[in-house]
């Protein structure tokens, strides 16, 4: 059995990355169940049904061979005009970047659209979506925190190169990580 997190390439053929990247999907747009990867076994795990009245505004996952700041791998939220399964991986491009301080860390989130999708792959850049859109997605973090007793604070979408840099940061992160003996499991 392969693990999702170290054994799946980020890269696409033809494409560059950091800009395009393959993702795997933890939790369909729609839900309200918190899934995610289990680091030791590389299976999903229900980590929690949220506590709030909302559901995820995107389908969200992360990206393969990367370690974030919070030592899990890049989180991602992939816009499509439907859902995507869970374990699925899919073929993503940054258009922006929202970085939440959750207990006082940086949690970065890398917006992405699908590729293939008809309608979202013709969105360039975080400045082409409609702004309720993003308002959307601020207003989803905040509440189902708030309601789990957490608080946080969820910055600004920020523009793709920015994305790009963090992308690059966490690759680069993860190799050092594995190269070292400093991932956990492995």
């Amino acid at each position: 059995m392969i693990h999702p997190w170290h054994d799946v390439t980020p890269g696409v053929d033809g494409a560059e990355l950091p800009g395009v990247f393959r993702a795997i999907i933890e939790i369909p747009k729609g839900s309200n169940n918190k899934y995610e990867l289990d680091k030791p076994t590389g299976m999903l795990k229900l980590d929690r049904v949220l506590s709030s009245a909302v559901y995820y505004p995107a389908n969200y996952g992360f990206i393969p061979q990367t370690l974030a700041e919070d030592h899990d791998p890049l989180d991602v939220l992939v816009y499509s005009t439907e859902e995507i399964p869970p374990m699925t991986l899919c073929e993503a491009r940054a258009v922006g970047l929202m970085t939440m301080v959750d207990h006082g860390d940086p949690d970065h989130k890398i917006i992405a659209v699908l590729e293939s999708d008809p309608i979202y792959s013709e969105f360039k850049k975080a400045s082409d979506f409609p702004k309720h859109i993003f308002k959307m997605l601020k207003r989803f973090f905040e509440d189902y925190k708030t309601l789990e007793g957490k608080e946080v604070e969820v910055d600004d979408i920020l523009p793709a190169e920015t994305a790009h840099a963090v992308i690059e940061d966490c690759l680069a992160r993860y190799e050092k990580a594995r190269r070292t003996g400093g991932m956990k499991g492995l």
